[in-house]
């Protein structure tokens, strides 16, 4: 079975209660359920974690080295500065999705340019709660790990 990493990172646990006009209403229980029940549904392994510490992040992927076909992250702050997430991202060896909430390119000048988009495979942003269900589809298309019932669209796709 195909498995899939999810990692969210600092004050994503308070989503639902942190700045709702920017991040939505849903919490990131609701979000993992929701993932946890499409991975289900594609017959995929999804492992999910979030820690409030860069360094936790960072050995997470580190452990996931090898035994997860695919890294879907949501870094929120620590897109912005973190070199030690960006070498582990580098160190992956699997495709990576930079996942984010709102769209980072229409914040201020402090949320606008994410250094970790330089190590992924691809980014998901402005989508809100749904961005995090495109990712788990992403990320299985891209692990060759999407079921053969699913239309041919959402299976092969453009490249």
């Amino acid at each position: 079975m195909t498995r899939i990493t999810l990692l969210n990172g600092p004050n994503l646990n308070l989503l639902g209660e942190r700045e709702p006009h920017i991040y939505g209403a849903t919490t990131l229980a609701a979000i993992e359920a929701s993932c946890g029940d499409l991975a289900a549904s594609l017959g995929i392994e999804l492992h999910m974690a979030q820690s409030n510490r860069e360094g936790d992040l960072v050995e997470l992927i580190h452990r996931e080295r090898g035994i997860s076909s695919a890294l879907i992250i949501n870094p929120a702050g620590l897109s912005f500065h973190s070199v030690a997430l960006f070498d582990a991202i580098k160190a992956f060896d699997g495709p990576v999705i930079e996942l984010h909430i709102s769209n980072i390119h229409a914040r201020d000048a402090q949320h606008r340019h994410s250094i970790l988009s330089a190590a992924a495979t691809a980014v998901i942003c402005g989508l809100g709660a749904y961005g995090y269900s495109v990712a788990v589809l992403a990320a299985a298309r891209l692990a060759g790990a999407l079921p053969d019932h699913l239309p041919e669209p959402l299976r092969i796709g453009p490249r």
